[in-house]
């Protein structure tokens, strides 16, 4: 019931006549043991924009969004009202096409077990992304951790200070180019 109502509530993000937040169902477990059998194929694009719903034994989730930057604190805002928490925030340097992705997982264990993952895309020469705290106070040190890590500069953050890297650092020791 909870993961119909948020798929609904994320799908409303997406204007109708965008073609890409289509509801997929993923592949079974078979499918991709079958795939993984098969030669590796060529690297596809990264997905659109939408809402996927999922195996949780597969995947671990239940529900996968991608949205934009400035879908990114709506669809925050939509996972909240459904009285979700969050469990983490990281990233993917995807260096190849020039992107950092955002990861935020979120989680309710009130009956049943439902995840919900949000990611989003910035470009990796100005990883800007606007703060989730005012939302969820306990991203402050998620957001923190992520800056350190990947460069990521969540706009609006009260105190986007390192959290683990020492105060003068100007590295991000999870970028794929960085090194020693």
């Amino acid at each position: 019931m909870i993961i119909e109502k948020t798929k609904l509530a994320l799908q409303n993000l997406f204007p109708p006549e965008d073609p890409a937040p289509v509801i997929q169902e993923e592949d079974s477990v078979e499918e991709i043991v079958d795939k993984k059998e098969k030669k590796a194929k060529p690297e596809k694009e990264p997905r659109g924009n939408g809402v996927i719903e999922c195996d949780y034994a597969v995947h671990g989730y239940h529900l996968d969004a991608q949205v934009s930057p400035d879908q990114l604190t709506d669809a925050v805002t939509i996972v909240d009202d459904a009285e979700f928490f969050i469990e983490s925030i990281t990233g993917v340097d995807w260096i190849k096409e020039g992107q950092i992705e955002i990861i935020y997982d979120f989680s309710r264990y009130d009956f049943d077990t439902c995840r919900v993952v949000i990611r989003t895309r910035v470009d990796r020469d100005n990883p800007i992304i606007p703060t989730i705290t005012p939302i969820y106070a306990g991203a402050n040190w998620h957001e923190r951790e992520t800056h350190d890590f990947f460069g990521v500069k969540f706009d609006g953050h009260p105190h986007l200070i390192p959290l683990l890297l020492p105060e003068d650092a100007d590295f991000h020791p999870l970028l794929k180019d960085f090194k020693v």
